[in-house]
């Protein structure tokens, strides 16, 4: 529900230079496969050019925006995802970029901050144990979607994902509607204000979205029902919702930084795989030798090191080496990409 509906969506119905033979087949069988679940699609899946005209997604053999941001890896659909050390902006433990669809985005986002938070362990009597969440996970996903539904496409600029010690704040780029407040969608019962219409009513026919216009609502109830105190900003650039973490810690009953499913056998506050490899990333902007890196990040094992961070990094795509015909060579350095 982010800016004027008519002013603002003809981007989404623009053509792009995606074609619908860059789609994979698996994508679209898999979204098919959600919206008959959802029983909000009742079409059979036959081919995916004839499942994507069904969804309005083409113009001939060409995508129209909405269908390229949706089903394929492109320029527009940026998630910056990041841990800070403290409450501000400043020292970062962890830093990550990745390009995909929006439902990879989505996804890769829910999982960065669900393995970044804190878990309350519960029991209830039965052998297994229950795992509760500072933040109500089904929130979290209701913000990521609206992030993805209601970002300005044109703007060129990235989803974010901001992890503090104090809260988690989930951004995308778009200005509220002028005149609006959040609350009057919350409490006063105003109608839907759609910037990505289309994009929308795909994510609503796999029931990634739930309902039209009651995203906002839906993350104040569920975070008033957990007693999570949340928060929505209304920026120049764009659109924040704000989840305040407890801040608790200690044993049975209390939050601990061990996501779910983590052994726990290690210091809570030890960096993780991830936080060192967004670390490794940042160094990396410039030039860094194995033995800088390894120096900086406090680590001795020079195999350990290159396997798990170095090797892993080069493999995603996220790291080169400056020599790539020589990669023992004592010269060598990596960088960033």
């Amino acid at each position: 529900m982010l800016k004027n509906e008519n002013s603002e969506n003809a981007w989404e119905r623009n053509i792009s230079d995606y074609t619908v033979h860059q789609v994979s087949d698996k994508d679209i069988i898999d979204y098919l496969e959600r919206g008959h679940s959802a029983k909000r699609i009742d079409f059979e899946y036959s081919d995916k050019v004839s499942a994507l005209n069904k969804l309005f997604l083409t113009n001939g053999d060409k995508l129209l925006n909405a269908g390229m941001v949706l089903f394929c890896d492109n320029q527009y659909t940026e998630l910056q995802m990041a841990i800070f050390a403290g409450t501000e902006r400043l020292t970062f433990n962890d830093i990550q970029r990745q390009h995909g669809t929006v439902f990879e985005l989505v996804l890769a986002a829910e999982k960065y901050i669900k393995n970044n938070i804190h878990w309350r362990v519960e029991f209830d009597g039965s052998l297994q144990r229950k795992e509760i969440p500072e933040i109500p996970t089904d929130a979290i996903r209701e913000a990521l979607i609206n992030s993805f539904c209601h970002k300005d496409y044109g703007a060129c600029q990235s989803n974010e994902v901001a992890i503090f010690k104090d809260r988690v704040e989930i951004y995308n780029p778009g200005s509220f509607p002028e005149g609006y407040k959040p609350e009057d969608f919350i409490f006063g019962g105003e109608r839907p204000v759609r910037r990505n219409p289309l994009i929308t009513s795909v994510l609503y026919y796999s029931k990634d979205v739930e309902s039209f216009g009651t995203g906002l609502k839906r993350i104040t109830d569920v975070c008033n029902e957990q007693k999570c105190k949340i928060e929505f900003k209304m920026l120049k650039s764009g659109f924040v919702v704000v989840f305040f973490r407890s801040g608790r810690s200690g044993e049975e009953g209390a939050l601990t930084d061990t996501p779910t499913g983590t052994p726990t056998d290690t210091p809570t506050d030890a960096p993780t795989v991830e936080m060192r490899m967004g670390r490794i990333l940042a160094l990396c902007e410039t030039p860094q030798s194995r033995e800088d890196l390894m120096r900086e990040l406090k680590l001795n094992d020079k195999n350990h090191f290159i396997q798990t961070y170095i090797n892993e990094l080069i493999k995603q795509g996220r790291l080169t080496r400056t020599i790539p015909d020589k990669p023992n060579s004592p010269l060598q350095k990596y960088v960033a990409l």
